[in-house]
């Protein structure tokens, strides 16, 4: 029956004059105008909502500020001047930029053993709870963590009441409003997107290679320094990206964790533009913000795919 169906089909197939059809080969579809319409909301996007406010901010940024009026049209580099000219500016800007590499190395030592610990953890609920601790605190604003922060890292707050009552401290110790407690606020923030790309990472790893090298002999810091580490850069290197790039433009918890006295690029930006008025110098600002953020990361890119290859 199967065997009479076949040639039934293949016989409706021919043509009248005896020579079977050929079959039609499917149309392969070059890069044309469905492809381009792929692309083209998603530049239209990215060309409104970020090319476009760049361009106009560096347009701001050679105006000249007049005070009683909000800028002038001029050509001048003088924002610039005095902003690397003025040594406050120039302390902020490595305020700015030490709390965000300090930060994004706790984040790597934190995030490594917990990325690796998900990674092969083979309990899935168990799994699933702890990524689902991890993301939950994301869906708070910033501005409710610190100020989960500053109740507890306040002088009476609840970490020196634990250490008064301890007998640990006779006086609270200051903690609030300094350096560590930015750096503080800023790793919780942060550490969850450490974890979660080295965890993606780890997860795409198998364990034969690590098996592999264990069974040859090697111990198991040579065997992450040799063989888990190079594989695993691509996950290191976003991740610190994503968290160094967050840091550096961190608004939310420098102002409330760090308080008037601890000054960061993001909340004087805020200042000038906000509470000065002086958009120009306001616009010179981010601009060496964006420059030294962008330069920080593209010298750690090219020096990480030089050393472990293409990233």
């Amino acid at each position: 029956m199967v065997e009479q169906g076949v040639q039934g089909l293949a016989g409706s197939a021919r043509l009248s004059d005896g020579h079977s059809r050929a079959p039609a080969r499917p149309r392969l579809r070059g890069p044309g105008s469905e492809s381009l319409a792929l692309v083209v909301p998603g530049t239209i996007v990215v060309i409104v909502g970020l090319i476009l406010p760049l361009a106009l901010m560096a347009r701001y940024s050679l105006n000249r500020w007049v005070p009683g009026e909000l800028m002038q049209a001029a050509f001048t580099w003088e924002n610039y001047a005095r902003f690397f000219s003025d040594a406050f500016y120039v302390g902020v800007l490595w305020r700015t930029l030490g709390i965000s590499l300090a930060s994004t190395g706790v984040c790597l030592l934190l995030g490594l053993p917990a990325a690796y610990y998900l990674s092969r953890l083979r309990n899935h609920h168990l799994k699933t709870a702890i990524i689902l601790a991890l993301v939950i605190p994301l869906l708070m604003g910033n501005a409710v963590r610190a100020a989960g922060w500053m109740v507890l890292l306040a002088d009476r707050g609840l970490f020196n009441s634990i250490m008064m009552f301890l007998g640990v401290y006779a006086d609270p110790v200051r903690i609030l409003y300094t350096g560590s407690a930015v750096a503080i606020g800023l790793v919780a923030v942060l550490l969850p997107f450490m974890i979660i790309c080295l965890q993606s990472v780890f997860d795409g790893i198998s364990e034969a290679y690590e098996e592999a090298a264990l069974s040859l002999g090697a111990r198991p810091l040579t065997m992450f320094r040799r063989v888990l580490l190079p594989m695993i850069m691509p996950g290191i290197f976003s991740g610190s990206a994503l968290c160094f790039v967050l840091a550096m433009n961190a608004y939310a918890t420098p102002v409330l964790i760090g308080g008037p006295s601890f000054q960061m690029m993001a909340p004087k930006i805020y200042e000038q533009a906000i509470k000065v008025f002086n958009w120009p110098f306001a616009a010179s600002m981010a601009f060496v913000l964006m420059a030294v953020t962008l330069a920080l990361t593209i010298l750690a890119s090219v020096a990480l795919q030089r050393r472990y290859g293409k990233l």
